[in-house]
């Protein structure tokens, strides 16, 4: 009972929580890409969303999501076909290792996988995902369950997310990964018509730790703002592969007014991680707010006629 009036008072006391369940129950669904915006950047931000002339990061992701829509999107997001793509412009030795891909939770053989597997749905971000460290300890009916979960969530309505939308639904499989010390450094390298301009560096995302991130910029200063994680207790070093990892995200990332690319450095070695058109979806804060203006410079929008959504 505790559980529920909690509940019902964060609905009633928080703005965002409340928009969020809204979202969830489709109160918001017939609204237009345009229009669901700008009732979520106002929740979010307390200000309106400004497509006439956007200025800050968030606000230019918001009007990229509306005016920039380009069908091979679809396939940099999708996590299986992704792959296809990758192994064309860089090579398959940059992939990490695919167990297998089924659409169906009820299809997928757990006495075939590894130890040590993560498991995904290939058009969302979160929801679904296993990471499984240790097989015997898996709760696999727990494990079946979140995935079909993952599989009917529509990522692409709760952001208008647009490359999101028509991504045939299916679940991956690929083999665990970890350096070393145990844990993956995640680096998300920001890139503006092919120039990478900063990189966020993610650490403790393999531990019972929260998640950090840092930021720095091409000559690897460290940059002074935050945005959805805190920094490290120690910040990174400059890894031995920077150099070509901006390299490959430079090459993946021309001819896009801006995209993230993720990649990782294991034990010497280079994967790539995913695509990202909209960090954060454009909600998350970054702080201090002159940030937001710094990085909204970064972006340079492409000239078209506005569309009718």
């Amino acid at each position: 009972m505790n559980k529920y009036i909690r509940v019902i008072k964060n609905f009633c006391a928080d703005k965002t929580i409340r928009f969020s369940y809204l979202t969830k129950l489709g109160i918001f669904n017939g609204l237009s890409d345009e229009q669901y915006l700008k009732l979520k950047y106002k929740n979010v931000f307390g200000s309106e969303l400004d497509l006439e002339n956007p200025k800050t990061f968030n606000e230019k992701l918001q009007w990229l999501k509306l005016h920039n829509r380009k069908p091979e999107y679809t396939v940099m997001v999708d996590k299986y076909k992704v792959r296809e793509y990758i192994a064309q412009m860089l090579g398959e030795e940059y992939l990490i290792p695919l167990l297998g891909v089924w659409d169906d939770p009820e299809d997928i053989d757990f006495n075939a996988l590894p130890n040590q597997f993560v498991l995904k749905c290939n058009h969302n971000s979160g929801l679904g995902m296993c990471i499984c460290k240790d097989k015997s300890k898996l709760d696999v009916p727990k494990v079946k369950d979140e995935l079909r979960k993952g599989l009917q969530q529509n990522y692409y309505l709760s952001n208008r997310e647009w490359p999101y939308k028509d991504i045939p639904r299916k679940i991956i499989a690929e083999k665990y990964m970890e350096d070393a010390s145990g844990d993956l450094k995640d680096y998300k390298f920001y890139c503006f018509n092919g120039v990478m301009k900063f990189v966020m560096i993610n650490s403790d995302r393999n531990t019972d730790k929260p998640t950090r991130a840092d930021y720095f910029d091409r000559d690897f200063n460290w940059l002074d703002f935050t945005w959805g994680y805190s920094h490290a207790e120690v910040k990174s070093q400059k890894p031995e592969q920077f150099e070509k990892m901006v390299a490959i995200a430079e090459k993946l990332s021309k001819g896009l007014p801006h995209i993230r690319v993720n990649l990782y450095d294991c034990n010497g070695k280079i994967y790539f991680g995913e695509l990202t058109f909209f960090d954060g979806s454009g909600f998350d804060k970054i702080e201090p707010l002159e940030w937001d203006y710094k990085l909204g410079q970064m972006i340079t929008l492409p000239t078209m006629e506005k569309e009718t959504l």
